[in-house]
Parts: structure tokens; sequence; C-alpha cells
């Protein structure tokens, strides 16, 4: 076949045709385009659905929380360090919830650290937190007139009572052990707080109105992160799961 030379258009100039490189990077750029316009447009429906979430999800917890008198369920809470020196303590034993009203009760009975028989007891009744450590028989208590709102977290606590203490960001569907959750970003609204609280994430079982899984970011390269299971719902709690025995030879300190 006769060789007609470079291709010309109709005015008679010779056509240029962009490499395949160039013909790529064109489109490539036009993707770019077109998912950044998606975003931007794509951007305020996405804030909105997740607002509306959010409000179904406070509207959820409002109606479990009068349902909510007591619970009872194992834990275990691993506590990081990265900086100075990474470490971390794992913690195993058996919490205690309950709630009459306004009155509000919590004990977490520390059967093992790391392994080890390491018996400890936090109680929160009252309005009065107190950690009981056996081995060393020591009492301290912690005054600290807001601690209990943040203890409630996650344990019966309503959607409006959460939204006092936190800014709350939704963060999704997750299941957790066969359990459908709805989990949640909170960032602690006042700044005392949140200062050493920068923010806690929850995965929340909302049918039953409490948490299966925390993690609590402390900053400074230390978070914890907390799992309960085997729960027991509204069933008589032991009479003793709030307090602990004490004899003439326990020391007590109050800070």
């Amino acid at each position: 076949m006769e060789d007609l030379g470079p291709a010309l258009d109709g005015c008679g100039c010779r056509r240029i045709y962009p490499s395949s490189r160039k013909r790529k990077f064109m489109l490539l750029g036009n993707k770019t385009l077109i998912t950044v316009s998606l975003a931007i447009f794509l951007a305020p429906i996405t804030a909105h659905l997740a607002a509306q979430d959010l409000k179904t999800v406070l509207a959820k917890l409002d109606a479990a929380a009068p349902n909510f008198h007591s619970t009872s369920a194992n834990f275990e809470f691993d506590s990081y360090q990265t900086d100075p020196v990474p470490d971390k303590e794992v913690q195993k034993g058996t919490v205690y919830y309950a709630r009459h009203g306004s009155d509000f009760e919590m004990a977490a009975h520390i059967d093992q650290e790391n392994d080890k028989p390491v018996p400890k007891i936090y109680t929160f009744s009252k309005g009065v937190f107190r950690l009981y450590e056996k081995l060393p028989d020591q009492v301290t208590t912690y005054k600290n007139d807001k601690l209990g709102g943040y203890l409630l977290l996650g344990f019966g606590a309503s959607g409006q009572e959460l939204a006092e203490k936190w800014d709350i960001t939704y963060a999704g569907e997750e299941t957790i052990d066969g359990v459908k959750t709805e989990k949640l970003e909170l960032v602690p609204k006042d700044p005392a707080v949140r200062k050493n609280l920068p923010k806690v994430t929850v995965w929340m079982d909302t049918a039953r109105g409490v948490s299966l899984k925390q993690v609590f970011d402390q900053g400074e390269g230390q978070s914890r992160v907390c799992v309960y299971f085997n729960f027991k719902f509204n069933q008589p709690l032991p009479s003793d799961v709030f307090t602990f025995k004490t004899d003439s030879k326990t020391q007590f300190v109050n800070r």
C-alpha cells in the first residue's frame, strides 16, 4: 500500500495525536476530577446521614436505659504504653453495674494481672470512688464529683446522658461476637477531662444499652482496650459486690 505521508486534518494541517502516555494522564486527570467532584458533592449528604444515624442510635439508648437495672460481665482490660518504653498490662475479672433511678453503683473485681493473682476491687457507690488492694491491704478513696457520669459510660447510660458529657461522632456498624453494635467516637466536653482523656471509642449494643468494647485514648502514648463478655442482665447481684472487708491493719489513703 502506498504511504500517503502524515495524516492531515480538514484544513490541510498535520493532525497531531497525543501519545498513549499523554492519553493515560488525561484519562487519570479526568477520573481524579470526577472523584473529587463527587466527594465534594457527597460530603454534605454523608454528614447528614451520619447525623441521622447518630440521632437514631441515641434514641435507641434512650429507650433501653429505663430497662437497665443491673448487669454483670467478665472483662479483659489491656493497657498499652508506647512511650517512653513499650509496655502492656492485662487485667481480668468481673464487673458489676446497678442502677436505681438516678442512683448508680459500679464495681470491678480484678482477679489477675498479667496472669498472676493480684486481687483488687474498684467500687463507685454513693458518689464515692474507692480502690481496695488486698495484698498491701490498702483502701484509696478518690474525691471527684464528676467521676460517676463517666463511669456510667456504656452501661445503662441514655443517649441524652452521653450527649450531655461527650461530643459524639457516629462511626458505623460492626459485629462483635455475633452481636451487631454501633460504633461511637466520644470526645469529652469538659476540657479538664479532655486533657487526660482525649477520646473514647465504644461499640454499643443499643438493644441492651451496654458496650461490648471500649478503647480509651489516654494521650501521651497510653491507651486501654476493654472487652466485656458473658453478660447477665437484670439478675440479683451478690450483696457484697460493692463493698469489701477491712480490718484494723488496713491502711486508708485519700486523694
